[in-house]
């Protein structure tokens, strides 16, 4: 891996998982040190961290990361709803029925996962990875799929941001296997909407647990 993208990876990594936290200013010479890499690929990882709007030149501070207001989080639910709605449509036009079912049954045993332990939770992240990859794959339409990666970026910070606890999970992972079960069934209105349903839930739970920095 060559030393910019091992920058990248491990600021942005640090950034997503709130280890740094909205507002810290990354200097090139301390970040350089920490990473144990040279500061030109600092730059050039900070360059591209700036251009997924986690990082932003902040005068005369330097480069420091961005913050995720309730306006923000407003904006990235309009542009999810947007997009993965249609996604969830096209994919239960044009997906492999098989591949979705076997997700929804994976899905249904989903809460297996979410006791108490951050392994476990890690687990059930991985599998709603899993259906967020088998939706990019089978809508074929690259753009599409690329705006939804993108976008994804900042989805993580939001939900390390909000509490979650274990109801919130549980229902989660209901409405992810519904979502399984309609492009399953070929349903794409199906689809789209229970899509709609569980990003209304998150955001709605997201907005109520937020504690504005």
């Amino acid at each position: 891996m060559r030393a910019s993208d091992k920058a990248y990876a491990a600021l942005r990594e640090d950034i997503i998982e709130w280890r740094l936290a909205p507002g810290t200013v990354l200097a090139e010479v301390e970040q350089s040190e920490r990473l144990g890499v040279s500061r030109t690929p600092v730059r050039e990882a900070l360059s591209r961290l700036s251009a997924e709007g986690l990082t932003t030149a902040a005068g005369g501070r330097g480069v420091v990361v961005t913050d995720i207001s309730l306006d923000d989080i407003d904006e990235l639910f309009e542009l999810r709803e947007t997009l993965e709605g249609k996604a969830a449509a096209l994919a239960a036009k044009r997906g492999e029925h098989a591949v979705f079912e076997q997700l929804h049954a994976e899905l249904l045993r989903a809460p297996e996962m979410l006791n108490d332990s951050d392994p476990a939770r890690h687990d059930y992240y991985a599998l709603v990875g899993r259906l967020d990859d088998a939706i990019d794959e089978a809508i074929s339409n690259s753009y599409l799929a690329q705006a939804m990666r993108s976008l994804r970026v900042h989805l993580v910070r939001v939900r390390r941001l909000a509490a979650d606890d274990a109801e919130r999970l549980h229902a989660a992972a209901a409405e992810h296997a519904a979502i399984a079960e309609a492009i399953a069934a070929g349903n794409p209105r199906l689809a789209e909407a229970a899509t709609t349903l569980h990003l209304h839930r998150s955001l709605s739970h997201v907005k109520a647990t937020h504690t504005p920095h």
